[in-house]
């Protein structure tokens, strides 16, 4: 048990690195956990699993922090995190099926609409703030699917909770990040259950990751009003992009770890 944890040691940067960089831009970490353990060779299943409860610390931390800042939308963030958890029990049993050529193409997919997204935020303006019968359907079904990728990725649904807050809810950017990590702080708590019971994480490797992203969670929270978001953008946009080409030239030829 000791050797295992001393060969999985690495985890423990690697989540706080995810957690610096997942808090600040409220995508979560697993953006950036998954591609380094799916390229280490863990299955998805696992990468997924285990991510998720890196996630779920993040947005902890990152929940507690942003609440002393006064930054969270909590009438918006529990909608929308109610209406994504059917998804992510979904998700949590598509992993189960999914082959790993399969889900290193669709992540890079994820990966590449990510960067988009990171790489056009700026120029997201919020409308005035409202939430009509049609926004409300519009939402409904926009975090289901949030939480399907974030259980089937083991990442946050930030990439679709956002730019929904933002752009059709009107929400300013400074709160749509804060709130989308509460968000996920749900959503990866249900992924992470549903995992759990159909017997997917490795507790071990999942309590390093999420020892690094706890603390990830609130550096980056704390530091997120203070960094050159140009300079993150095009650096983060930049690693996405390199990672999503590796995904794909990857997919088919990959050696999977289990453990």
């Amino acid at each position: 048990m000791v050797l295992a944890l001393l060969e999985y040691l690495w985890l423990v940067p690697l989540g706080f690195v995810a957690g610096i960089i997942g808090s600040m831009i409220g995508l979560g970490g697993g953006f950036v956990i998954v591609p380094a353990l799916t390229f280490a060779g863990f299955s998805p299943t696992l990468a997924a699993s285990d991510s998720l409860f890196a996630a779920f610390c993040n947005a902890v931390a990152s929940t507690l922090s942003y609440a002393r800042q006064k930054r969270i939308v909590y009438s918006l963030g529990i909608k929308l995190a109610l209406f994504s958890l059917p998804g992510t029990v979904l998700g949590a049993y598509i992993s189960d099926e999914i082959s790993a050529s399969a889900f290193k193409i669709l992540f890079g997919i994820v990966l590449v609409a990510s960067s988009v997204y990171i790489y056009s935020r700026r120029k997201m303006e919020p409308k005035e703030y409202h939430l009509s019968k049609q926004i409300m359907m519009l939402a409904i079904g926009a975090s289901f699917f949030a939480g399907i990728i974030s259980s089937l990725f083991g990442i946050g649904g930030g990439t679709v909770f956002i730019p929904l807050m933002v752009v059709a809810i009107g929400l300013s950017m400074k709160l749509a990040a804060p709130t989308s990590q509460f968000i996920l702080m749900f959503a990866a708590a249900s992924g992470m259950i549903v995992h759990s019971l159909l017997g997917h994480p490795d507790y071990a490797q999942a309590g390093l990751l999420s020892i690094g992203a706890f603390a990830g969670g609130i550096v980056g929270s704390k530091i997120s009003s203070r960094v050159d978001e140009r300079k993150l953008k095009i650096f983060v946009t930049l690693i996405l992009a390199i990672t999503s080409i590796k995904l794909f030239v990857d997919a088919f030829n990959t050696p999977v770890k289990t453990h």
